[in-house]
């Protein structure tokens, strides 16, 4: 496989691929597939575009523990809730870079994804950047998701009138490009005005599978099998840098006039970034480290939250006794309501276990590595060197029945009611990552989700097509292939048009937050 090369990081291991055989003294022990080849390896009915159900496969065949081998390197997978938890011992383990993400570094370089532990603007951009995922921001950027989420029914209610079917990755896509473009860095991609993608969505899907696709060949070889890949993929970075950069100019532009950019004056993530000294040493993030920040957020900020809307909605249309469980929540939560407030969002508890339930079964960053601190023995049963790491495959520990029971695949949001989460041990949904390093934006992902299921579901019935099975396309995230549905608006009392307009306070709220002022970007 491709990896990073490279030589001692700061912490004295070296920060390319590291083989299992090198870390695991007993890995013997560790079951892999039969038939294993010589020099190819565990490559046997494997595909290079599904390599994560390739290995939830094998998952179920080998157990809560296992290795794959590919081009003469090594991989240890764990996925069982008793492992998982151990390997969520902060004391004893990190993240680990490898694999895809370590081959998004030419895109996003040392940003709060793809850094190695030991770089310091990890940690700097981390102190720097979570202030703007308090609760006052959040109900800051709650105005700007309202509003993007009604040029998707705007678009949706086109597509009603002209009896066609919607394209639901795709505007799920549009959706939470604009988001976190507008919320983040007060910046509109208009995509919904779009008829095609916009180019740095095409060449982030483009960086995504390529850095994918580098796990499936052999490193020594790359160079030649993926000439014409890697050209593309430079072509890809350049187009992302470059939107990035502009984006950048322009708010540096506007701050030389004495324009803030966006979000009143507390200000986005990108005035963050620009103006805000660490609380503690007065460091400022770099330039460079801007960039690579904002691409961070514009991949990582709409990517997995897209896959998780469009994999809800599948559920949803799949399950109308749910969907009506839902619509009667958001009914009696929100009332006539034209904007539902930023308060309102977090009573829909019953939609919000829609989502959980689908992020148990399709989390879209769909593993996670750990490396061991120190020497150690994992869960008491497997040693591990320094450095040693494992994939934790997230949706098989979502699956575990020993955890889950043995209708584990079944829908069923029921499984997130207050009750049922105290009755399982910690450590055992994990869609977010784990530990210090888990993704700092899931409140963001999680209150926009939330808030766009209870505006459609409100909003439309969800048909399925009779002859749709759910396909899942990876590039290291996971979304679902080719899903169209067929709306119907509902005749309901919870139809209501979404204005241009600030939202309604909820009860309890003094106001709403000022209008984010936007751009418009071009090609």
């Amino acid at each position: 496989m491709a990896g990073t090369a490279g030589g001692p990081a700061g912490n004295g291991l070296p920060k390319g691929f590291r083989s299992a055989e090198l870390g695991w003294p007993e890995l013997h022990r560790i079951p892999h597939p039969p038939h294993r080849l010589p020099l190819l390896g565990d490559v046997l009915g494997a595909s290079g575009r599904t390599p994560l159900q390739d290995s939830l496969r094998y998952a179920r065949q080998l157990g809560p523990i296992f290795r794959r081998r590919a081009f003469g390197k090594e991989f240890v997978f764990v996925w069982g809730a008793g492992l998982v938890a151990d390997l969520a011992d902060e004391a004893r383990f990190a993240k680990h870079v490898g694999l895809g993400v370590a081959n998004l570094r030419p895109v996003a370089g040392d940003g709060l994804f793809t850094a190695y532990n030991h770089e310091p603007n990890w940690q700097l951009a981390h102190d720097v950047l979570a202030p703007g995922f308090s609760r006052e921001a959040m109900a800051g950027y709650h105005v700007t998701m309202l509003d993007v989420a009604r040029r998707l029914t705007d678009r949706w209610d086109r597509a009603v009138a002209a009896g066609r079917p919607v394209d639901v990755p795709g505007d799920m896509t549009r959706l939470t490009l604009e988001t976190i473009a507008r919320t983040g860095f007060g910046h509109d991609f208009g995509s919904f005005e779009r008829s095609r993608p916009h180019p740095f969505v095409t060449a982030m899907v483009g960086a995504l599978s390529h850095a994918q696709r580098l796990n499936t060949v052999p490193a020594p070889l790359a160079p030649w099998l993926l000439r014409r890949a890697s050209r593309r993929n430079a072509a890809d970075i350049a187009l992302l840098d470059r939107t990035v950069d502009d984006l950048v100019r322009a708010r540096r532009t506007a701050r030389g006039r004495g324009e803030r950019g966006g979000q009143g004056e507390q200000g986005d993530l990108l005035d963050r970034m620009l103006e805000t000294a660490h609380p503690v040493t007065g460091e400022r993030l770099s330039t460079e480290n801007v960039r690579r920040q904002v691409v961070t957020f514009l991949v990582a900020g709409h990517e997995t939250t897209s896959g998780a809307l469009s994999f809800a909605l599948h559920h949803l249309s799949r399950h109308p006794e749910v969907a009506a469980r839902a619509r009667a929540e958001i009914d009696r939560v929100w009332g006539d309501t034209t904007a539902p407030g930023y308060e309102q969002v977090a009573r829909l508890r019953y939609v919000r276990r829609v989502l959980d339930e689908t992020l148990r079964l399709w989390p879209t960053a769909p593993a996670f590595a750990r490396e061991a601190r120190e020497d150690t023995v994992l869960a008491g049963t497997h040693p591990m060197r320094r450095g040693a790491w494992a994939l934790v495959l997230t949706p098989m520990l979502h699956r575990d029945p020993q955890v889950w029971g043995a209708d584990a695949e079944r829908f069923d949001p029921d499984r997130f009611d207050a009750k049922a989460v105290r009755s399982r041990p910690p450590h055992t949904f994990k869609p977010f990552g784990t530990g210090a390093r888990a993704c700092i934006g899931r409140q963001f992902a999680l209150h926009e989700a939330t808030l766009v299921l209870g505006l459609l579901l409100r909003r439309y019935e969800l048909r399925p097509d009779p002859g749709y099975r759910l396909r899942v396309t990876e590039r290291l995230t996971l979304m679902p292939d080719g899903l169209r549905l067929h709306l119907e608006r509902r005749t309901a009392r919870a139809a209501p048009p979404l204005p241009a307009t600030e939202p309604e306070p909820a009860a309890g709220e003094s106001g709403s937050a000022p209008r984010c002022p936007v751009r418009r970007a071009g090609d």
